[in-house]
This record gives C-alpha cells, sequence and structure tokens, in this order.
C-alpha cells in the first residue's frame, strides 16, 4: 500500500483528524472514481469502513430513549434520505462502487431495525 504524505493547514489537519480513518474512502468518493477502474484496488474493504452517518443518526436517537410513540414517529434526516435514493439510483443504474454498496447494505439493516422496533413499539 502507497502512503502519501502532503502539507495541509493545521486547521484543515484538526477537521480532517476525526475522519482519518476514512480518508480513502474519502478520496475514492472525491475522485468519483470506480476502484475496479484502476490496476490496484482500495485499501478500504467494504466490512472494515466506518459507519455511515445515517448509521449514526440512528444510533443518537436510539441512545435519546425515546418513546414508543417517538420510535413510530422516527425518520431519518432529509440528507439521509436524499443519499439514500442517489444510492438506490446508481444501484439500478448498476454503477455502485463497493464503498456504496456496502453503505446501501447499512441503510437496509437500519430499514430492517426500525420495522421491527417500530412494530414493538406498536404492540407495546
Amino acid at each position: 500500500m502507497a502512503q502519501l504524505t502532503i502539507q495541509i493547514p493545521d486547521e484543515l489537519a484538526q477537521r480532517l483528524e476525526p475522519l482519518q480513518s476514512r480518508l480513502p474512502e474519502l478520496l475514492w468518493r472525491l475522485l468519483d472514481t470506480e476502484p475496479g477502474e484502476t490496476t490496484q484496488q482500495p485499501s478500504v474493504r467494504a466490512e472494515t469502513i466506518n459507519i455511515p452517518e445515517v448509521y449514526q443518526e440512528v444510533l443518537d436517537f436510539l441512545l435519546k430513549r425515546p418513546t414508543p410513540e417517538e420510535i413510530i414517529a422516527f425518520k431519518v434526516s432529509e440528507q439521509a434520505e436524499k443519499r439514500l435514493q442517489a444510492l438506490l439510483e446508481k444501484n439500478r443504474s448498476g454503477s455502485l462502487n463497493s464503498i456504496e454498496i456496502a453503505e446501501l447494505d447499512v441503510y437496509e439493516q437500519l430499514e430492517h431495525l426500525m420495522i421491527l422496533l417500530k412494530a414493538r413499539a406498536t404492540a407495546n
């Protein structure tokens, strides 16, 4: 694996520090390059990428110990909904890369989780 050293302003370095483990993924997105189009696969494997923002969003919601009514009324943010729609569109056109496939899998898992939670909240 190649190592890249760059000089960036301190402020940018501070902002990037929490994203350090996601930088390869973010660079792939920035370049909008399909990993299969290069001669070398990225070092980021779908099963090792960080948690997508929508997962954090759901976790943050659950950490607030929502009432059954709040669980039933829960919807992801507009931003997460737009991201899901973009992933579904790319899936329909067959242009998802491995990172996006993993991200779409997370959305599906969260949907199943929320369906189960809403069913249990409705039953109580």
